[in-house]
């Protein structure tokens, strides 16, 4: 053990990778908090357009950190990949704040620059996230492994103090409304401006105290170029290469164009959305094809894919904050908060708030209960933690169901709403993380982490999706309105706009007809928040159900 790790508890590595992460993290969702609101108010989309993107956005980011993972694996190492990755994330918000410069004259170069910005932030992410994350369980010596859960929840805690300070200040100078509540739409570059500059201190963070601090117990430096890892590096008897067969490669290859097209034709999904869910089952299946996995090997990395396949639902639900429930606190909600009408784009801000407030409750709770022996493994925490999102949204859907088209939903339901969800975060988001740096195959460990964030990514596809079936809120009804139109005769089907009218509600993007999922019509916000509270629940139960089952094959780790 080394002297820093006895002395304080955690190695002083742990709080590097924190400041790092808490910068990106800023960034990140400091770009996000506003992506929506500029992409429907500056470029001129639709609702369903803007939550289509933010989705698809989202579920690549997480899509990319399999191949971050995989170049880090074999060529470049964790430090290389997070220093491009967070240069490339930097350069991608600095394009976004020039997007958010020119649109006014010319929209055209403002949506290409917009969705160049996006696909370099798309890269970056990939090359940063998987590689920080397995940092984290590298830090620490074998014997103490059951510190992990502790570890990750301080490391998410660094995550939500980034994300909190994010969606502050870049709400603050870039979603501007004046007293007559008019928004400024040249402000949104400013928010992307402050975020760039978080992603430049971040990485600089990182490059000038990796050396140091950054090391494994016995001292060595953490994540360099894998041609110099040797034997000492890996557990005993543990393979220290991958084996993949050329014909495994080529049926992956095979597969991963099957599934896509699967999803694309046969289930309707986008290409985005198909290439999200065909790479994530095309990569669990090739790593299981490895053959230097042991039948223990096997079985854990099982136990990863079996709850990455229920964090989908997870997230699917969370991510509404920046597209739905976003678009709800802009458009039917009375934001005022102790007397100061709180923007919009702030309101997510809660979520990082509690995270920072809570998360070292939560560690607490978990050492304590370690201490008495009765901590629940980590399948069962992640079920606890789908339920809690489930309840969240089964008490906002009662709150807005008396609301009718034109009342406002307090701010403090939707406050209440994140508290809820942070706590089923703090369930599940660090535990996950921790699960899979306690469970992976060292020479698999940045690769699973990226199997691990294809389920977030598969679970923003669906919140892409999800928050796309937003029926009509307040302020659509007041427009249509104002225009001589009653929407809701119009989506009851009860009157056919005529020719005009239909070109005047396109105009406002105000949809004329019930969104649909699974064959539903969803005629409120309700039935849309009833949506969630379906998925989540059944998947509590269903992963609950299979605890005892994932103990077993998870051979002794808890």
């Amino acid at each position: 053990m080394s002297e820093t790790t006895a002395k304080q508890g955690h190695p002083k590595g742990l709080w590097v990778l924190f400041g790092t992460e808490m910068w990106e993290r800023f960034n990140f969702y400091g770009m996000r908090a506003l992506l929506t609101l500029f992409l429907v108010n500056s470029l001129m989309m639709k609702e369903e357009e803007a939550s289509l993107i933010y989705g698809g956005f989202l579920g690549l980011c997480y899509l990319t950190p399999m191949l971050g993972g995989f170049i880090s694996d074999r060529f470049l190492g964790n430090r290389n990949c997070i220093m491009l990755g967070g240069s490339l994330m930097a350069i991608g918000q600095l394009l976004l704040f020039t997007s958010a410069s020119v649109f006014p004259s010319n929209l055209e170069l403002a949506k290409t620059l917009m969705y160049v910005a996006l696909g370099v932030i798309i890269f970056g992410n990939g090359f940063f996230k998987p590689n920080i994350s397995s940092m984290v369980g590298s830090l620490y010596p074998k014997e103490e492994k059951s510190k992990l859960d502790t570890a990750f929840t301080i490391f998410y805690m660094g995550i939500n103090i980034g994300a909190f300070l994010g969606q502050f200040i870049c709400p603050i100078v870039g979603d501007v409304k004046d007293a007559g509540g008019m928004r400024d739409i040249h402000a949104f570059k400013w928010g992307f401006l402050a975020a760039a500059l978080a992603m430049i201190i971040g990485t600089l963070v990182f490059f000038f105290l990796k050396n140091k601090y950054v090391v494994t117990p016995e001292g060595r430096p953490l994540g360099g170029l894998p041609k110099h890892n040797d034997a000492s590096h890996f557990e005993e008897g543990e393979a220290t290469k991958a084996h993949f067969t050329g014909q495994a490669l080529g049926i992956a290859v095979v597969a991963f164009v099957a599934l896509g097209l699967l999803f694309h034709f046969a289930f309707g999904q986008n290409l985005i959305y198909s290439l999200i869910y065909g790479s994530g089952l095309t990569l669990a299946g090739l790593i299981l094809s490895d053959k230097s996995l042991t039948k223990v090997e096997r079985d854990r990395i099982l136990v990863i894919y079996i709850v990455s396949f229920f964090v989908i639902f997870f997230w699917a639900a969370f991510e509404q904050a920046g597209s739905s429930l976003t678009f709800i606190a802009d458009n039917q909600t009375d934001r005022n908060f102790f007397g100061w009408q709180m923007p919009p784009s702030m309101v997510q801000i809660f979520n990082g708030l509690f995270v920072v407030l809570l998360a070292v409750p939560f560690s607490m709770l978990w050492d304590k209960l370690r201490a008495k022996g009765s901590e629940p493994i980590s399948p069962m925490k992640q079920s606890f933690g789908l339920l809690l999102i489930a309840v969240s949204y089964f008490i906002i859907a009662h709150n807005v169901k008396d609301l009718g088209n034109s009342g406002l939903l307090s701010i403090y339901w939707l406050i209440l709403l994140y508290l809820i969800q942070t706590c089923g975060e703090l369930c599940l988001s660090p535990i996950g993380l921790s699960l899979v740096g306690k469970l992976s195959p060292k020479r698999f460990a940045s690769l699973l982490y990226g199997v691990f964030f294809l389920s977030n990514a598969s679970g923003y596809a669906l919140a892409g999706t999800l928050g796309s079936i937003l029926p009509s809120t307040g302020d659509k009804f007041k427009k249509a309105q104002e225009l001589g139109i009653n929407l809701q005769d119009v989506l009851d089907k009860k009157v056919v706009p005529t020719a005009e009218q239909a070109k005047l509600l396109a105009e406002n993007q105000i949809s004329d007809h019930y969104p649909v999922f699974a064959g539903f019509e969803i005629h409120n916000l309700f039935e849309f928040f009833m949506v969630f509270v379906v998925l989540c629940g059944v998947a509590s139960v269903v992963l609950f159900l299979l605890t005892p089952m994932l103990k077993r094959m998870m051979h002794g780790v808890k």
